[in-house]
């Protein structure tokens, strides 16, 4: 899909006459150049065959897992029952510049697969590696510029960034409103029950003349 928006961009380069047009092409077919770069060489057609066949059981998408950082790696802890016992080739990492995917074949009758694309910043590739501990697999990373990592992808950021702005507002009380707002949507009964406690008593002392504005 890539390649074929890539070829497309080309076409429309060649035809391309006036010169900004031209820059964002230009700068449309860089970016599909690296993406398509960036992304894990395809398998042989016999491979992915053979790895489909030697899968056997189904397939747990891991969605837990914790991590820190030093000034050389990011490293990733996945924590799996008994992951020690198998094999080292049933765990599998292949790593690109901006993404890694781990497989883990045939661990008690099942497979496990986790999948990290959009990195917040560039990989070593040849740095990069993995570690099988006891009950748990340590997947180290190697930045290619020693930097503090805000967190571990780009979506994780931009969705950060979209949080902070909606409460960065030039109203504070607004901002406050958004907070509460968000904690009721996301809280159990007994948080729903808080906030509204809470927000009839400011209501009420209001109405009495205590607080002179609406928190």
């Amino acid at each position: 899909q890539l390649q074929k928006d890539l070829e497309e961009v080309k076409e429309l380069l060649t035809n391309a006459t006036r010169k900004r047009v031209r820059d964002v092409l230009v700068a449309e077919k860089q970016k599909l150049e690296l993406e398509i770069k960036n992304q894990p060489p395809p398998k042989p057609k016999d491979v992915v065959e053979e790895e489909k066949s030697s899968l056997g059981g189904y397939t747990v998408k891991i969605n837990n897992y914790g991590w820190d950082q030093s000034d050389k790696f990011v490293k990733i802890y996945i924590s799996l029952n008994g992951v020690q016992k198998l094999p080292a080739e049933n765990v599998q990492v292949n790593f690109t510049e901006r993404s890694f995917d781990l497989l883990v074949k045939n661990l008690n009758g099942k497979n496990y697969t986790m999948t990290f694309n959009n990195l917040l910043k560039p990989i070593s590739v040849e740095g990069s590696s993995r570690k099988i501990k006891t009950d748990m697999i340590l997947i180290m990373c190697k930045k290619k510029r020693e930097e503090k990592w805000d967190c571990l992808t780009q979506v994780e950021k931009e969705s950060k960034e979209k949080e902070k702005a909606a409460y960065d507002t030039a109203d504070p009380s607004e901002g406050l409103m958004n907070i509460l707002k968000k904690m009721y949507a996301e809280g159990d009964d007994e948080m729903k029950r808080t906030i509204n406690k809470a927000w009839v008593e400011s209501r009420e002392k209001q109405y009495k003349g205590d607080i002179p504005m609406d928190i």
